[in-house]
């Protein structure tokens, strides 16, 4: 076996205006603190400013017209491709004109701790010509909040301001001037760049004074964040054959990791939707806690311990404020609890799928799954970390919770919006978090009530094998009294609440692989009933690497490398993923990137390289 390797996406144009890129067209870069999503066309069309779950300045993904976009392109015709630099999260698109070549770096800085560097996010643009004399063309268009409020831009000697008229303020400058024509808020110019000329453009939030680019400065932060991401990336263990993909997982689950709080994001976006036209179109710029509590799961699987230090410190401050040891399905970035979710009815969505929605309304479900997400995190994370009183007292009290409150229906990992169900995947959950807890507690000599938490584990792991198991389908089922399957079951045996060779968890794996696939058994839904919205969803692709993982563990070695390398083969140009695939047109759908897709490419891959070889 060998890693895949990616082969560069080429994007082309017959010359302005270019067409509306895909999801899948987009690399992504960022600081631990934001991130910016920068197309195959030089177009950064998705940025919040100063935090992931700010209001957007760039928001073109979700409106060409209104959203906003920072694009730098030749003009005429071109082809480009788009890469990262090795073993970092710098971006690198290279156009190809008939007059000549430019490459574009795009990067956020960092100091070489991994913070971000200075008070305020940068966004710095290298443009080089290793070829020929290019005309270029750039368009500078930022749209506050979302595109909701009036921008007034002002060209200055050095560059470019721009401000909504209240305290948001940003700043374009260049070491060598531009002439900028300005237009309804929108500044646009043309240059040409030649052989051996290099540019620097540097986008500064909040600072009130247009500054020349120092080009020696930027060339310096270019460095300092290549080395750190390329110390980082090389901390990353795994010894198995698809060392390139789980790296590039691993480097984009710490961009959605916030350095100063120690949240980690579901995703960059808001919005992008699960079906084209459809109104499932939701905001992950989050922290839900099942997610962060996958994402360092997966992190610490390959050798990285701090991330779950600082998440854990987040978990603590969120449970301070919480009490009785009562979870949120998630919070902000901040541990805010308040998410009201609310329609930018302005806005006309990507590919015109509306409503564009920013909040979450999910954040008062109950989703009983969390709290075993959180519980073996928990369990994880004590192995290369002391138990303090502080910290068992927080998990202790959401234990505590569970026991008394296992048995409530909820609206499950999938966050169903409509009547709640005792949903198998939640019960599952619940009994890892009690069955964690008794761990805990028992080897490390904790104070607990170890007694009630091991009567109330049992007594739900008997409910569940009587109540969860469909005869007819000799699988496990989405919910109680219901013969509908859904993929999560999968997860069963991988938080060993029944070991693989067990002949339930085995039967479960063979009946979704062979009712919830596509028709050519390449990806898997979630689910295939109606779930009280309208329109419908694609394949899932995290339940498609539990698939390969699942086939993996259950001895069927060579079906579930097929599958995985075929998942492998759907990642975009730089090795990045959706929430979802279209299993018709391979389109990508939902929120970008996606981290829990990302923790399942690792999860898996880790899987095989412990199972072995082929035979």
């Amino acid at each position: 076996m060998t890693d895949l390797r990616l082969d560069p996406a080429t994007r082309s144009s017959g010359g302005p205006p270019v067409s509306a890129p895909l999801i899948s067209d987009y690399g992504v870069i960022g600081d631990m603190r934001t991130a910016a999503l920068i197309g195959l066309d030089g177009g950064i069309d998705w940025c919040c400013l100063p935090r992931f779950d700010s209001g957007s300045v760039f928001a073109a993904l979700l409106d060409r017209e209104r959203g906003g976009t920072w694009a730098i392109r030749p003009c005429g015709e071109w082809t480009s491709t788009q890469r990262y630099l090795p073993r970092t999260n710098i971006l690198e698109t290279t156009f190809r004109t008939p007059d000549g070549v430019v490459i574009l770096t795009d990067f956020m800085p960092v100091d070489e701790d991994g913070r971000p560097s200075g008070p305020h996010p940068e966004i710095h643009r290298q443009l080089r010509c290793p070829r020929g004399r290019v005309p270029m063309q750039m368009v500078f268009m930022p749209r506050f909040e979302y595109g909701a409020r009036a921008t007034r831009l002002e060209v200055l000697r050095a560059g470019l301001f721009a401000t909504d008229r209240t305290d948001q303020v940003l700043t374009l400058s260049s070491a060598r001037p531009f002439q900028w024509v300005v237009e309804q808020s929108t500044a646009t110019t043309q240059f040409d760049i030649e052989k051996g000329e290099s540019r620097w453009l540097v986008l500064r939030y909040d600072d009130d004074d247009v500054h020349p680019v120092d080009r020696y400065e930027s060339a310096r932060k270019l460095d300092i964040t290549a080395a750190y991401w390329a110390r980082w990336a090389a901390a990353v263990r795994y010894s198995g054959p698809f060392r390139g993909m789980v790296k590039r997982s691993a480097l984009a689950l710490k961009l959605l990791t916030h350095a100063e709080t120690g949240a980690i994001i579901a995703a960059a976006t808001t919005s992008l939707p699960e079906a084209i036209g459809g109104q499932r179109n939701w905001d992950y710029r989050f922290v839900w806690l099942r997610d962060a509590a996958f994402t360092l799961a997966a992190l610490d699987a390959v050798g990285h311990h701090r991330e779950a230090d600082a998440f854990m410190r987040f978990l603590k401050r969120v449970c301070r404020h919480e009490g009785g040891g009562h979870l949120q399905t998630m919070y902000g970035i901040d541990g805010r609890r308040d998410l009201v979710e609310r329609q930018l009815d302005h806005l006309h969505g990507y590919l015109g799928s509306r409503p564009v929605r920013v909040g979450n309304g999910a954040v008062d479900q109950l989703q009983l799954d969390v709290y075993g997400e959180v519980l073996e995190t928990a369990d994880i994370w004590r192995r290369n970390h002391e138990m303090t009183e502080g910290t068992w007292r927080v998990l202790r009290g959401l234990v505590n919770w569970v026991s008394r409150n296992w048995h409530r229906p909820d609206s499950s990992i999938w966050e169903v919006r409509g009547e709640t169900r005792h949903y198998v995947f939640s019960k599952v959950m619940s009994w890892v978090a009690l069955d964690r807890g008794v761990r805990m507690a028992e080897e490390l000599g904790l104070e607990s009530d170890t007694s009630g938490w091991r009567a109330a584990r049992d007594t739900l792991h008997a409910e569940i094998m009587a109540k969860g198991w469909s005869e007819r389908h000799q699988s496990f089922v989405q919910a109680y009294g219901d013969d509908a399957l859904d993929a999560s079951a999968l997860a069963i045996p991988m938080v060993r609440f029944l070991p693989w060779s067990h002949p339930r968890s085995q039967s479960t794996v063979r009946a979704i692989a062979r009712e919830l696939t596509s028709a050519d058994g390449e990806l898997v839904y979630r689910y295939r009933h109606p779930d009280g919205l309208e329109g419908e969803e694609g394949a899932f692709s995290i339940c498609t690497f539990w698939l390969a993982q699942a086939l993996a563990m259950i001895g069927e070695r060579d079906r579930a490398e097929r599958v995985f390398r075929r998942m492998l083969r759907h990642a975009n140009h730089v090795g990045l993923y959706s929430e979802e695939i279209d299993p018709l047109t391979g389109q990508f759908l939902g929120n970008f990137p996606q981290a829990f897709t990302h923790i399942a490419l690792i999860n898996c891959a880790s899987a095989l390289a412990r199972v072995g070889p082929a035979k």
